[in-house]
C-alpha cells in the first residue's frame, strides 16, 4: 500500500525522553562518592584568611586531594592546559608535574583561591554535586540516541526475536560478512570503509541491517543522514539476502523534510515510531 509522506511525517514525535533521560543521578552520586573524602579535606580551605599557605599545607599532607581540582572547574580530564605571558603549561592533577608554587599560580589565576577564601561556597561536596549535574546534561545527547535504540529493540523483541540468537546489536560490516558470508562490498566501498549497524536481524531468508535515530531538533546533519541512507538503501538492493531498514523519528525532521521525502520516495523500509506501534516489526522481519 502506497504511503503518504506528509501524513507519515505529521505523526513524528516531539520527544521520546523518559524520566532517566534528564539527569543520571546514580552516576552523579557515584562520581562524587569517589572523591568525597578528598573534597571534605579541601573544605578546610573555605574561608581561609591565608589561602595560599593553607593550600600548600593541605597538598603537602594530602597530595591525593589535587585530583579534585579539575572538577572544581567543571573539567573531566586530569590534565589542564593554560597559557599566559610566562609560557604554556600542562598541569597534571593525577601526579603533580610542577612545583607546588606553580599549582598555586594555577589556583590563583583560575579564581579558585578566590572562590574558596571568600566563602562564595560553603561546602565542596555540594558544589561538586552541582557541577556533576551540569556535566551530566552533556550526556543527554548520547542518552537520547540510546532511547531510540532501546525503543526499536523492544519492538524487535516483541516480534519474537532473541538477542544474540536471531538479532544482534552493533555489528560491523565485516562481522556480518564473516557470520553469514554475504558480499557487502557494494556498501563498503569495496571493503575500504567499515560501517556499524545498530541492529542486525536474521531470518531464514534474509539479513536485515537496521539503523535507528531520533532528532528532536534540526541541523545540517539531518540532510546528510537522509542522503547517505538513501544511497545505502539503493546500494543494498543489489545484494541478495540483504535488506537495509531505517527507523527514524523526531520533529527535527520538519526542518529537513525535503531530503527526508526524497529518501522516503525511494526507500521501501523506512519507518517511524508510529509504524512500530502499529506492528511493522512483525511484518517486515520475515
Amino acid at each position: 500500500m502506497e504511503r503518504n509522506f506528509s501524513v507519515w511525517l505529521s505523526k513524528f514525535r516531539r520527544s521520546i525522553a523518559d524520566y532517566g533521560y534528564y539527569t543520571d543521578f546514580e552516576k552523579i552520586y557515584k562520581n562524587i562518592e569517589s572523591v568525597k573524602v578528598e573534597l571534605n579535606i579541601l573544605n578546610s580551605l573555605i574561608g581561609s584568611q591565608n589561602i595560599e599557605s593553607d593550600f600548600e599545607a593541605v597538598i603537602k599532607k594530602y597530595p591525593e586531594t589535587l585530583k579534585c581540582i579539575p572538577l572544581l572547574l567543571a573539567i573531566r580530564t586530569k590534565e589542564i592546559y593554560a597559557t599566559d605571558t610566562e609560557g604554556v603549561y600542562c598541569y597534571h592533577f593525577g601526579n603533580a608535574n610542577y612545583p607546588l608554587e606553580q599549582y598555586k599560580v594555577f589556583m590563583r589565576k583560575t579564581g579558585l583561591f578566590d572562590l574558596l577564601s571568600h566563602h562564595i561556597i560553603s561546602n565542596l561536596v555540594d558544589y561538586a554535586t552541582g557541577i556533576e549535574t551540569g556535566l551530566d546534561s552533556n550526556a543527554r545527547k548520547n542518552r537520547g540516541g540510546h532511547l531510540m535504540e532501546n525503543l526499536v529493540e523492544s519492538y524487535i523483541q516483541k516480534a519474537g526475536f532473541i538477542k544474540n540468537k536471531n538479532y544482534f546489536k552493533e555489528m560491523y560490516i565485516h562481522e556480518i560478512t564473516d557470520k553469514w558470508g554475504l558480499n557487502l562490498s557494494s556498501i563498503s566501498n569495496n571493503n575500504k570503509t567499515e560501517k556499524r549497524f545498530d541492529f542486525v536481524v536474521c531470518t531464514e531468508h534474509m539479513i536485515y541491517a537496521v539503523e535507528t535515530n531520533f532528532y528532536a531538533g534540526g541541523g545540517s546533519k539531518l540532510n546528510e543522514t537522509a542522503r547517505s541512507y538513501k544511497q545505502l538503501a539503493q546500494e543494498a538492493e543489489s545484494i541478495n539476502g540483504f535488506t537495509f531498514v531505517w527507523f527514524t523519528d523526531g520533529q527535527g525532521w520538519k526542518s529537513a523534510r525535503n531530503n527526508l521525502e526524497e529518501t522516503f520516495d525511494v526507500m521501501e523500509h523506512i519507518y517511524s515510531i508510529d509504524d512500530l506501534e502499529n506492528g511493522i516489526a512483525g511484518n517486515i522481519f520475515v
